[in-house]
This record gives structure tokens, C-alpha cells and sequence, in this order.
């Protein structure tokens, strides 16, 4: 499922740390350097680069690459040579400062386009990071919006099981509930929030399906013509559904997002590929042809220098 190419035979941390030491010397920083070294390393492997780095220079290796790096591809990379969890804590403290609406779907797709073990470990990296709880601080951003607060705990608490084991017939019992609760305008009720935010993955998706075979119509379908008291709650419980039901959908709608129309959105484009290059962008990419043209078409197209190369890199295709 990941995009990202490691050599065959990879360099030890301390040897990736001399040539990123290099490459930070002299007049100006090797970018195709940096490219070359972190583009292709895995999460496993930038983190002992990291520690290597620190031992080594007596200096963080992200603080390095902000002092180096500028611009989109600047960001990209930092965001890249985070650990994981720590980088998805940190998205989700941002989205919390922003009053944009569309910053609340990252807390969404942390949620729910996440396994259960990372979604634990975001959790923990941001009480760390921020001495307090991800939940303490959803309860109180959201306080002044009861039903996007509630999904929203429901959603950030959850730890789903992750197997394929499916109750056929709770599928079809919490198809009839989501659907009286959407053809009722109360999608926000309680009954919702608790099927999305306690059940597997894998329940959900059969309960979906029970949805449309029933119903003859998607719950994202009738999400599109429901409507609630709180107007930012159908957009969010949309891709909440999204991201459980199909995200390598919703990650592909991000990517063309950010791309079409007047201007490109870098941010919302780096953080859709730097945090599913090691998690779906095979199938995001596969998704992504139903636009008849390619992601990495598009990068090409709306992108360029090293920030078009890294996010090549991250995608699987190189420039000649």
C-alpha cells in the first residue's frame, strides 16, 4: 500500500546523518540530497535518523531542516521527518486554532482513516506534546457546538476492533437506525454518534451496504439532503463516513481538491500525500484515475522545483 521506494540495501543512521550533515554545508543545502535520504526511508528508519542525528550533532534533525528548508517544500519535509503520531497530534492541535471549518477534518481523518494502535498512539504523543488530552481539548473547543462536540469525542475516544469479524444482523438493525435518524433531519442524534464511534471498521462497511441494498441509496447519498440544527455537522459526519467507509476516496478528493480551480492548495495537497504515502496511496492513486487523469499527473502539473520532486518521490515516481 505504500508509495515510498527504500534501497535495497539501506545506509545506517549514522551514515544517512553524515550525508544530511553534508548536505547542510557550505553555501547553499543540497536539497537532492535531503530528497535523497529522507524520501526513501520509512517511518521506522527517519526516526533512527533522527535519535543518530541528535547523538551525533548535539541537534534536533527537524529544527535543522526548518533552518535549511523554505517554503512548500520546506513544510513537506518537516512534516515528513516527524514520527507519525507525533506529526498527526500536532495537526490535530493546529486544526483546533483555526476557526476555518475545513480544519476540523483533520481531526476527522485522524480519527477515522486511522488504525486503532495509531490513533491510540496520537493520543498519547499529545498529551506529551501539549500537557493535556486530545479529548480535554475537543470537550472544550467544541463546547459552544453540542452535536459536533459529541461526534467528535466519539470519534477521537474510540478504540475500534480491528478484525474482519462481522454481526450481519446488527448490520442490518443499525442500517435501519442510521436511516430513520437521516429521514427524521436528526442526524446528529445520540444512536448515530454511538454506531460510529463504537463499532469496527469492518461492521460499519457491512452496515453501510446493508444501507444501500435496503434503502437503494448510499448514506452519503442521503447525508447530501439531510439537514441538522448545526450546519458544519452534515459536512463532518460525511467524511467521518468517508474515511471509514472508503478513505483512499476521500484522500483522492483532497489531492484533486487542492489542485483544481484558481490556485493550489499546498497544504491541504502535502498533508494528504506526506501522511498516506506509508498507509494507501497505491489505492488512492488506483482511486484517483476516476478523474481520467493520474495524482501524479497532477502533481506535475500544479507543482514544481524540490517540492514537486519530494511529493513525486513520496508517490512512487521519480524524475528522470
Amino acid at each position: 500500500m505504500s508509495t515510498i521506494s527504500i534501497p535495497s540495501d539501506v545506509p545506517s543512521p549514522e551514515e544517512d546523518c553524515n550525508k544530511l550533515w553534508k548536505a547542510f554545508k557550505g553555501w547553499g543545502t543540497d536539497e537532492k540530497a535531503v530528497i535523497d535520504v529522507l524520501a526513501h526511508r520509512n517511518a521506522r528508519q527517519r526516526r533512527a535518523i533522527s535519535e543518530a542525528y541528535r547523538r551525533l550533532h548535539r541537534e534536533s534533525l527537524l529544527d535543522r531542516l526548518r533552518s535549511e528548508l523554505s517554503g512548500d517544500f520546506g513544510k513537506a519535509v518537516v512534516l515528513w521527518a516527524q514520527d507519525p503520531p507525533e506529526r498527526d497530534a500536532k495537526l490535530a492541535n493546529k486544526a483546533m486554532k483555526k476557526k476555518d471549518e475545513r480544519h476540523v477534518l483533520m481531526l476527522i481523518e485522524i480519527a477515522c482513516a486511522s488504525s486503532p494502535d495509531h490513533l491510540m498512539a496520537v493520543r498519547k504523543a499529545y498529551c506529551f506534546l501539549f500537557n493535556s488530552s486530545l479529548e480535554e481539548d475537543v470537550e472544550d473547543h467544541f463546547a459552544k457546538q453540542e452535536s459536533l462536540r459529541r461526534l467528535l469525542m466519539g470519534l477521537v475516544t474510540s478504540y475500534r476492533y480491528n478484525g474482519e469479524l462481522v454481526d450481519e444482523e446488527l448490520a442490518r438493525s443499525e442500517a435501519a437506525t442510521l436511516h430513520d435518524a437521516i429521514s427524521m433531519k436528526q442526524p446528529d442524534n445520540e444512536e448515530v454518534v454511538r454506531i460510529l464511534g463504537t463499532r469496527s471498521k469492518s461492521q460499519l462497511k457491512s452496515t453501510f451496504n446493508c444501507y444501500k441494498e435496503k434503502y437503494g441509496t448510499s448514506i452519503d447519498e442521503d447525508l447530501e439532503s439531510s439537514s441538522s440544527g448545526d450546519n458544519k455537522f452534515i459536512p463532518v459526519l460525511k467524511v467521518a463516513v468517508r474515511c471509514i467507509e472508503s478513505p483512499e476516496k476521500h484522500f483522492a478528493e483532497v489531492v484533486r481538491s487542492s489542485i483544481v480551480g484558481l490556485g493550489t492548495d499546498e497544504d491541504a495537497l502535502t498533508r494528504a500525500i506526506v501522511t498516506r504515502a506509508e498507509v494507501d496511496m497505491k489505492s488512492i492513486k488506483e482511486e484517483y484515475k476516476r478523474y481520467k487523469t493520474s495524482l501524479n499527473t497532477d502533481v506535475i502539473g500544479d507543482t514544481s522545483g524540490y517540492y514537486q520532486e519530494f511529493l513525486l518521490a513520496l508517490v512512487g515516481w521519480a524524475i528522470p
